[in-house]
């Protein structure tokens, strides 16, 4: 019995490495579930890039759906979404606000010139705080958040044009049934 220890040992962690392929192959691991999905968004007050002593704050933005792109200077991924930003996300027709995060306000602002400007508004979280409210794991992700300021929809990970129009489409049409 003895020698048999090893081998079934052996046996187990190949079971066990073999569960883990299967998972990873079954499951999507850029899809990370936001427990703030049907849930208000975080309260905040946020200085306006490049602009000193204005604020933006959860309030002003009540009464019509918009999007919120967590977006940094220092985000590689950032520059591959920003055509889209540009693009299609504009062609939706609701605002898109910058939320830009852990982020130097002069190297975004640089950037932003760099790149082009997609945003109606950009707030400045330079410290993350707000970002954990969030539940923000990185840059870039994208929220769209309803008229009455609930948090409908998150993507982590770049827009693509197959995310626009397979997931952000289908939820932009459910908000549409919802508020009619």
């Amino acid at each position: 019995m003895s020698r048999l220890l090893p081998l079934i040992g052996f046996l187990v962690l190949v079971a066990l490495f073999g569960f883990g392929i299967w998972w990873n192959t079954q499951h999507d691991q850029r899809e990370i579930v936001s427990p703030l999905i049907d849930k208000p968004a975080p309260a905040f007050v946020l200085p306006v890039l490049g602009e000193p002593g204005r604020s933006v704050d959860k309030a002003s933005l009540l009464g019509k759906p918009y999007f919120v792109n967590v977006f940094a200077s220092w985000c590689i991924e950032c520059v591959h979404e920003h055509p889209q930003l540009l693009g299609s996300m504009r062609q939706l027709g609701l605002p898109l606000i910058g939320f830009n995060y852990k982020d130097d306000p002069a190297e975004a602002t640089a950037w932003l010139a760099q790149h082009g400007n997609p945003f109606d508004t950009i707030v400045a979280d330079r410290d993350g705080r707000a970002g954990i409210d969030f539940g923000v794991y990185g840059a870039p992700e994208t929220f769209l958040i309803d008229g009455r300021g609930v948090i409908r929809y998150k993507h982590v990970g770049p827009i693509t044009p197959e995310v626009i129009e397979g997931e952000i489409r289908p939820a932009l049409a459910a908000l549409a049934r919802e508020r009619s």
